[in-house]
């Protein structure tokens, strides 16, 4: 087996993603385009997109980053916009955009139509929210959009499944096509809740960080396996697990977070770059097969399926949005004043990803008898990857400099800092109260300068939110988080140095320097954090 394409593609796109950093694109943007460019290079190998690699084995650890990311208890406040996103909008779009694929394409079934309805229907949120953090969008907005890309994709592949079902001829029906969907959707969600507890016992009863995050590495590929193995959904197992989990993180050991954070960091990083660099690179792959669709009928295909697809989505988000408001006193109550700007941005930021291509690839090559070719495939590919395409650039190019000119409210910092101070101030209050508790038990005597240190551990932390109120230092123009963390790390540089000497010396050996240098790493972390 060759590596070197796969190494290439991993540096290459880590590469591009770490660069875009220092640019106005988001990094997605930046990445399909380079491999767009990249595609035709010479000597590029091809990057076909395998379903049976992207679905299992790249989907599940993208959602179960994003859901231990998410917050389980604002999804939960939005969830009727999300359910409304996830499933009504999928399947509304997958409807629509069929029928308009129907009507435009000649001689093209209507089973075959729904096939790509379904494949387009799902929105890729990845770019979304990145470009939402990005430019300060609402928390609610980027919570109804996180929420939408964790469960549209089970949504849609069950419509796949149940469209392509009947399109190559296994005789599916609409009361079959909603019960299959219910199976998948209630087995997926049971597989969940029955495997997210016993996997939160056995992350807090391991013992070693190494074999937690080992565990966590794995949780992801089990719940998908498990779910896709008695026809449930894997997306949604992952997700309730990943939610649950996410939401009981602080029941785990902290050096399993501190190292699971990392580690989980580096895979959505590497695997998110990867997958954007590789919907570029599937250009050649797609148009060697257009055939009799080439030039001005496959760019009229691609245009009018394009301005479907944004404009289903106006359709159902403005109505899923207002029509429940007028109809519930509660809703407009709990929810409060909304204007249009909201539902504009998600509307417009409904661009398709990774998993819309992964679909359409799985498309089998013949119907059910295995003589007749699947109607129009190559053109329903080559669709598939304009209307990814075209809505990554057209849409995610517009996003930044639509939210800035709807100028949404600016969230309030000084309020937010506050709040931090005053929880603080409370959870400080009651360390203060334990750890006197324990020092009056003489199971616990300590000598004055320790229990003094601890006094004055809590007593930092305590204040550390107060201070960055204050005001910035007149000379340096750094404000007193910015001071603390910069002689923090002068100091402890000074011990490393030491620690070098006297391994350089053979004082020390270097598995010795090993723990003194992750002790001092460990403590310059706490001071990061600590000083906010």
């Amino acid at each position: 087996m060759d590596v070197m394409p796969l190494l290439l593609l991993v540096a290459g796109s880590a590469g591009i993603a770490a660069a875009a950093r220092r640019t106005p694109v988001p990094a997605p943007l930046l990445l399909v385009a380079v491999g767009l460019l990249v595609s035709y290079v010479p000597g590029v190998p091809d990057y076909t997109l395998d379903p049976h690699i992207v679905l299992p084995l790249l989907l599940p650890p993208l959602l179960y980053t994003a859901a231990t990311d998410s917050s389980y208890l604002d999804l939960r406040a939005q969830l009727r916009a999300v359910t409304l996103l996830s499933v009504g909008y999928v399947l509304f779009a997958t409807f629509v955009v069929g029928w308009a694929l129907y009507v435009i394409v000649p001689d093209l079934p209507l089973t075959a139509a729904l096939v790509f309805g379904a494949v387009v229907a799902p929105p890729d949120a990845v770019a979304a929210t990145a470009v939402a953090r990005r430019v300060g969008l609402p928390s609610r907005i980027t919570t109804i959009l996180q929420g939408e890309s964790l469960f549209n994709d089970a949504t849609a592949i069950t419509a796949f499944k149940v469209a392509l079902a009947a399109a190559v001829g296994e005789g599916a029906t609409w009361a079959g096509g909603v019960v299959e969907f219910l199976i998948a959707a209630i087995g997926g969600v049971g597989v969940g809740l029955l495997l997210m507890v016993p996997i939160h016992w056995l992350r807090t009863h391991l013992k070693e960080a190494l074999l937690q995050n080992t565990l966590s590495l794995l949780i992801p590929f089990v719940a998908y396996a498990v779910a896709e193995q008695v026809h449930a959904s894997g997306v949604l197992a992952v997700v309730v697990v990943a939610l649950h989990l996410g939401h009981r993180a602080w029941e785990v050991d902290f050096a399993t977070r501190l190292q699971e954070g990392a580690v989980w960091k580096m895979v959505a990083f590497v695997l998110e770059s990867a997958v954007f660099a590789l919907i570029g690179l599937q250009l050649p792959v797609v148009l060697r097969g257009l055939g009799e669709y080439e030039g001005v009928d496959a760019a009229w295909y691609a245009l009018a399926v394009f301005l479907v697809v944004v404009a289903a989505r106006f359709v159902w988000v403005y109505p899923a949005t207002f029509l429940p408001r007028i109809a519930s006193t509660r809703i407009r109550a709990r929810e409060g004043d909304l204007t249009w700007r909201g539902p504009f941005v998600v509307a417009w930021a409904g661009m398709r990803g990774v998993v819309s291509l992964a679909i359409a690839f799985s498309i089998p090559l013949t119907l059910h008898d295995g003589d007749v070719p699947f109607p129009q495939r190559n053109l329903i590919l080559f669709l598939t990857f304009t209307t990814v395409i075209g809505t990554l650039v057209v849409q995610g190019l517009t996003l930044p400099p639509l939210i800035r000119l709807l100028r949404f409210p600016v969230p309030d910092a000084q309020a937010a800092t506050l709040a931090e101070a005053n929880a603080q101030a409370q959870a400080s209050r009651a360390a203060e109260q334990r750890l006197e508790e324990l020092l009056s038990d003489e199971r616990n005597a300590l000598p004055a300068p320790l229990a003094d240190r601890l006094r004055s551990v809590v007593e930092r932390r305590r204040n550390a939110v107060w201070e960055r109120l204050g005001q910035v230092n007149p000379v340096t123009g750094e404000t007193v988080d910015d001071t603390y963390r910069r002689l923090s790390r002068k100091v402890i540089s000074a011990e490393r140095e030491v620690f070098v000497k006297l391994r350089d010396a053979r004082y020390i050996d270097d598995e010795m320097l090993r723990t003194l240098l992750r002790r001092l790493d460990l403590e310059e972390a706490a001071a990061y954090r600590e000083a906010g």
